[in-house]
């Protein structure tokens, strides 16, 4: 899609730190490795090489089969240096270059032999080196080694093959299974890395037998667990078989609390506020209970360390919302942290204290706020804004007071989220306490007169015509909105007009005013701006005189359609036009969520699993689940994002198919979502065979069938492929549906028993740069920017080349990154020769990023860009630079 235009050489004369890595290649790198070959061998180069290798791996470079192996023989070779520094760094290569099984044979003995050596920094790390990098089958002949490292005298090696176990239970749970008795023993041992990791393990062992968890949270609660960080472990333990739980309080519950409640006078400060916090949580926890867990927290508000005050504060502000009585003893403290220097407590402070004070202590709140509200992040100041929206509702008699405040922050700079929480809360409180209508409306009114946002410009417009004309004196507000007619973009003035009319069809005296201002935007260079004119003037009538509007006019103008928008959109484009007017009527009243030329093609769509809703948060988590409970997919570790269902086949064809893609760091599943829509048909042994010549990266290595597939009824069928870890590999995957057809007696419902062996082509899959790109949204673009840093930015300058307008540039590059427009930096004005537009995302491997395009005409059509981008990781920047240049 794009061409650099220049490419600048990065400037790095203004860096202040140098790094020892930069302008490394990977080619020298393997050049210097040889070094490994030498018969008389340098401990201290060996390690810079190593470290080298090391970098590279970690910024994502990619290494070949050959060059892979290449460098893990060259390494096995250092194995008979004695120097330690050395070994160690031996040991973290093997690691992160992971072997392959043939290779694996090589090491093993040298590693088997540091297992077993008298020195413990060998014996630790090779614990976690073969553990890493050895199958089932390996295992089973060093499970020995393991059960007495578990229970070892040294701390290191027995954290070592307890950590070891925890990894290794997701891979060959039955093996660690088997050193229960060991780690049993090992939960007692005086080390408290030791005992912390072995209750750990214990927990993972046990954790899908009820009986089995209760019985060892009841005997480790009776005994003594010296490791605070054990302690706190068993807490959260303990919490969980309370909330499992479905005893009653005085039979199974209360030895428990008893046993929260002593550890509230622990000696380590992180095993208090873990108990304090667990007390809070429990569910129909009544205020006797809490009692003992908010003293504890009030004593860490007065603390010198700043994370138990923040710890405190925001565990009181989670109580505050079910138990606000029981958190007001606290509010003096809690006062004195609205001037703490981290701006974090002071907001959760700020709060609190809206949410549990009183009537009379809204005044001195406020004085309070005022002062701290220039120093905090937007996105505390929403948190803010929230609470004194709340509190207002609690107590009308004050909205004089908090109205003034949010009018007052409303003036102030902030990103749109920030404004947009403040003017909703403000249209709330108009709406539910009448004596705030006309301040609210005058200081809304003053604020769209300097609004840089059109949607908030047109949403308080909006609001004006529904309200305004209800007031005492509704003239008061017309100056307000016929000046947005003057100095606003086409949408605003658009707004504007509307909302006048509404004020001539309800206040008949003004009628004659609002007539001269409508006829002024006749003459708008808009046409939409002027039809809406030109159709208000002839809807009032009257010919701008004092009479009374007509009761089907206030209708037309104040009413709801009684039609979906979507329904009179697809009836608007099907109009053909004639002599016959265009009927309201005919429009259908049922809901359509798609074009009706579809809509039998998505009756037949999966309406579960296969096509989910599109609320995020469910379908997520519906996806997770269901690809957990294939034991094919469980290694693959977390879903990071599960694509929109993309159709494969075209309406109203005897087979529906559309795919799903599941993001994971290490591979990527295709979900086939398959529907029979022949009722003389059953199809058996349903697959997609895939090919994969076009997606290089790619290489299948699970697929799932589908048993049977009845008729209408919606099954699904899964290939996985694995791909490199952590990279956006991109390809076209063709696939062929393949089954076995048997066809149905209609009177009887029985299939026969023989069947044929039958393929139905499907369309092309494409996997693109922007699957792997969560949207994500940030409330302050500018905020998250500069707290981004400069780090990681990349900036560069494209050519797009002719466009049919600018517009339709934004929307390709948006489309291409796939990432969340911010601000509502996504709509272009009209005849704009230049845009800027704000992106956010989460790039794969959870890394935030942040891009700000520039966009200009250069010339008639064709369209320049400047692309910035930041984000915690150098490689991603590179990375969206490197999908915009070949998009």
């Amino acid at each position: 899609m794009a061409q650099p235009l220049v490419k600048k050489d990065d400037d790095r004369d203004d860096e202040v730190d140098y790094s020892p890595f930069l302008g490394i290649e990977k080619g020298a790198v393997l050049q210097e490795a040889r070094v490994f070959n030498d018969p008389q061998l340098d401990p201290r180069r060996c390690s810079q090489v190593i470290t080298k290798l090391l970098y590279l791996l970690n910024q994502g470079e990619t290494f070949t089969k050959v060059e892979a192996t290449e460098v893990f023989f060259a390494v096995t070779k250092l194995f008979q240096s004695r120097d330690m520094g050395l070994r160690r760094m031996v040991y973290v290569i093997i690691k992160e270059l992971s072997p392959s099984a043939d290779e694996v044979i090589i090491v093993t003995s040298s590693l088997m032999k540091d297992m077993t050596s008298k020195t413990d920094m060998y014996r630790a790390n090779a614990i976690r080196v073969l553990c890493r990098i050895t199958d089932g089958t390996l295992l089973t002949q060093i499970e020995r080694y393991l059960k007495q490292a578990i229970v070892d005298k040294n701390p290191v090696v027995a954290s070592a093959a307890l950590v070891s176990g925890i990894h290794l239970l997701q891979t060959n749970p039955e093996i660690v299974k088997r050193w229960s008795n060991e780690v049993q023993e090992a939960v007692q041992s005086r080390a408290a890395l030791v005992q912390f990791h072995a209750l750990a393990l214990l927990h993972q062992i046990r954790q899908n037998d009820r009986l089995a968890v209760n019985k060892l949270v009841s005997s480790l609660t009776r005994g003594s667990v010296r490791s605070p960080l054990a302690q706190c472990l068993l807490i959260r333990y303990t919490s969980q078989v309370i909330r499992e739980s479905t005893n009653d309080t005085q039979t199974g519950d209360r030895p428990f609390y008893d046993f929260l409640e002593g550890c509230l006078r622990h000696k380590a400060e992180m095993v208090i506020f873990e108990a304090a916090r667990a007390i809070t949580e429990l569910n129909g926890v009544t205020s006797r209970e809490l009692t003992p867990a908010i003293t504890v927290l009030q004593l860490f508000l007065s603390s010198s360390k700043p994370v138990l005050r923040f710890a405190a504060v925001r565990t009181l502000n989670k109580v505050a919302m079910s138990h606000p009585t029981a958190v007001t003893n606290c509010n003096i403290d809690m006062e004195s942290l609205i001037s703490d220097q981290n701006r974090s407590i002071a907001t959760l402070a700020i709060t609190t204290l809206l949410k549990t004070g009183n009537e009379s202590s809204v005044d001195r709140l406020m004085k309070q706020i005022t002062n701290f509200m220039s120093d905090i992040a937007d996105e505390f100041k929403i948190v803010v804004v929230d609470a004194i929206r709340s509190l207002c509702l609690k107590f009308p008699l004050k909205h004089r007071s908090l109205m003034n405040f949010l009018s007052n922050i409303l003036r102030e700079e902030g990103g749109f989220e920030y404004k947009k929480a403040i003017v909703d809360s403000i249209v709330i409180l108009i709406r539910d306490i009448p004596e705030a209508k006309e301040s609210g409306l005058l200081h809304l009114c003053e604020f769209i007169e300097d609004c840089e946002f059109t949607y908030l410009s047109t949403q308080i417009l909006h609001f004006l015509g529904i309200e305004g004309p209800k007031t005492s004196d509704p003239s008061k507000y017309i100056r307000y909105i016929y000046n947005r007619v003057h100095l606003e973009n086409a949408t605003v003035r658009a707004g504007a007009v509307s909302t006048l009319a509404k004020f001539g069809a309800m206040v008949d005296g003004l009628k004659p005013r609002i007539f001269v201002l409508l006829r002024r935007c006749l003459f708008d260079n808009d046409d939409e701006v002027r039809d809406r004119a030109t159709l208000y003037l002839n809807t009032l009538g009257g010919d701008g005189a004092v009479v009374e509007t007509d009761e089907g006019v206030k209708e037309f103008l104040f009413g709801s359609l009684d039609v979906p928008l979507v329904n009179l959109e697809n009836s608007l484009k099907n109009y053909d036009p004639s002599e016959k007017a265009f009927d309201i009527n005919s429009v259908p009243k049922d809901v359509k969520t798609q074009p009706l030329a579809e809509k039998k093609a998505t009756s037949k769509k999966p309406t579960g699993l296969g096509a989910p809703p599109p609320g995020p948060p469910s379908t997520v988590d519906a996806y997770e689940k269901l690809l957990s409970s294939i034991p094919e997919f469980t290694s693959f570790g977390k879903l990071f994002k599960s694509s929109a269902p993309v159709e494969l086949t075209e309406a109203e064809t005897e087979y529906a198919v559309n795919v799903v893609k599941h993001i994971f760091d290490g591979h990527v599943v295709f979900q086939y979502n398959c529907t029979n829509t022949i009722p003389e048909q059953l199809l058996e042994n349903v697959t997609v065979i895939v090919d994969a010549s076009e997606a290089e990266e790619f290489a299948e290595v699970a697929s799932k069938p589908l048993r049977q597939l009845p008729y209408d009824s919606p099954g699904q069928t899964f290939v996985a492929f694995e791909k490199p870890e952590g990279v956006s590999a991109v390809g076209k995957f063709s696939n062929m549906l393949r089954f076995i057809v048997k066809e149905v007696d209609p009177s009887t419902g029985e299939a026969e028993d023989d069947g044929v062996e039958d393929e139905y082509q499907l369309e092309d899959l494409e996997l693109v740069a922007a699957d792997y790109m969560l949207k994500v949204g940030v409330s302050n673009f500018r905020n998250a920017w500069e707290s981004m840093g400069v780090d990681f930015e990349r900036v560069d300058e494209y050519g797009l080349g002719p466009r049919d307008s600018l517009a339709e540039a934004v929307n390709a590059v948006i489309n291409l990154l796939g990432m969340q427009p911010c601000e509502g930096t996504e709509v272009v004005p009209p005849n704009s020769r230049s845009h800027t537009c704000l992106l956010s995302g989460v790039y794969l491997g959870n890394v935030k990023v942040l891009v700000r395009l520039q966009f200009g005409l250069d010339g008639p059509k064709d369209v320049a860009m400047k692309l910035a981008v930041r984000s915690e990781d150098e490689t991603v920047s590179d990375t969206i630079h490197e999908i915009v240049a070949s998009g």
